[in-house]
């Protein structure tokens, strides 16, 4: 409202201001004519003294005018050819492009400015993203590679015995199904940020669903001797019963590996009014508050001094997320060193009715 109140006081001064000009020209006419008249000793009727004075005046506001235009026309037409210079840096693929606002333009071009302005800054921030991931997936790509090549060359040499030659062999297996889950992830990651991925939500039992999960884990758990306690409330839910199984298994998964030998993980199902809440508490040793701001970024890696076979991609928690959203739900990470941490999701109870609508 007030940026329109000014747009009509702005034109209500040029109005004003046209008008003055206008007057003073006349003036001017006047007193030129006024001067000839006599100079001349002429005698001129008062309407053609005024028809003349107004015609005058009306050719010195071109004149005028004119040069205004002609001394200010190579400003406006350098202003317009730094635009157009900084639209071909950017279609090039400089995004390193920052117009400054011209002070004798000022409320014209400024919204056109700060446009390509915040353009040239948003397409530099997808580039650097860009980058990164290009780098962050060959880095993770090339550790594998750099394993098998390493190892089938060893497998090469006659003196070596069975039993290296077996562990040779265990090592190219695991690092090729390392790659195997990478590509897997990339593409399941891809395919959710397209939002054309398949998505069926159905009802069924969530709580029978955790319970099998943590069940199915039980190797795992009993390996480290943990003590694992579900909470669950009996509830059906409509939802995508397998992209979810992908979530509670990544989460679950986690909270046993940064989980030390005997500790505890909790498994806990709620229900809300109108929404379901599910998380996992283990007593592990916890996440910073700086980490904990980062963990759902792709190929993010809170404790870079893991072991690199025995950690993730670091994508698990990226798609975990994506599959939350596109349930139209939340997750949020509670966490503090030296105690543990807790991942909360919260999800409508009935997805199928927002997706109707």
């Amino acid at each position: 409202m007030n940026v329109r109140i000014s747009r009509i006081l702005r034109g209500l001064l040029g109005i004003l201001v046209a008008l003055l000009g206008q007057v003073a020209c006349c003036a001017l006419a006047f007193a030129v004519t006024s001067w000839l008249y006599v100079y001349m000793d002429m005698e001129v009727s008062g309407l053609t003294a005024q028809l003349i004075n107004v015609t005058l005046g009306s050719i010195f506001a071109v004149f005028i005018i004119w040069m205004i235009g002609f001394f200010t026309r190579p400003k406006q037409l350098h202003f317009f050819h730094a635009i157009m210079e900084a639209m071909r840096q950017i279609s090039q693929g400089n995004f390193n492009v920052s117009l400054e606002k011209n002070s004798r333009h000022q409320g014209h071009f400024d919204v056109f400015v700060d446009s390509i302005n915040h353009m040239a800054q948003e397409l530099k921030h997808m580039e650097a993203m860009r980058q990164e991931f290009i780098s962050n997936v060959s880095h993770e790509i090339q550790s594998p590679l750099t394993s098998i090549n390493g190892f089938a060359q060893a497998l090469q040499h006659d003196q070596l015995s069975d039993q290296e030659r077996q562990h040779y062999i265990h090592i190219i297996e695991t690092e090729s199904k390392r790659l195997s889950r990478l590509s897997d992830n990339l593409l399941k990651l891809t395919s959710l940020e397209s939002e054309h991925h398949p998505f069926d939500p159905q009802s069924y039992r969530l709580d029978a669903q955790l319970r099998n999960l943590v069940l199915a884990s039980e190797p795992q758990w009993l390996a480290k001797a943990l003590d694992v306690d579900i909470e669950l409330t009996h509830l059906r839910i409509t939802a995508d019963e397998e992209m979810l199984s992908q979530v509670w298994v990544n989460l679950l998964h986690n909270s046993i590996k940064f989980t030390p030998n005997g500790g505890s993980i909790t498994v806990r199902l709620e229900k809300l009014e109108t929404e379901i809440m599910v998380s996992f508490s283990d007593t592990g040793k916890g996440i910073s508050e700086e980490d904990q701001r980062r963990m759902f970024e792709r190929f993010f890696k809170a404790d870079m001094s893991r072991n690199r076979t025995s950690s993730g991609s670091g994508l698990g928690l990226s798609i975990v997320k994506k599959i939350v959203e596109r349930h139209q739900g939340s997750i949020h990470v509670d966490s503090k060193l030296g105690i543990g941490t807790t991942v909360t999701v919260t999800l409508p109870q009935d997805i199928s009715a927002l997706v109707s609508l």
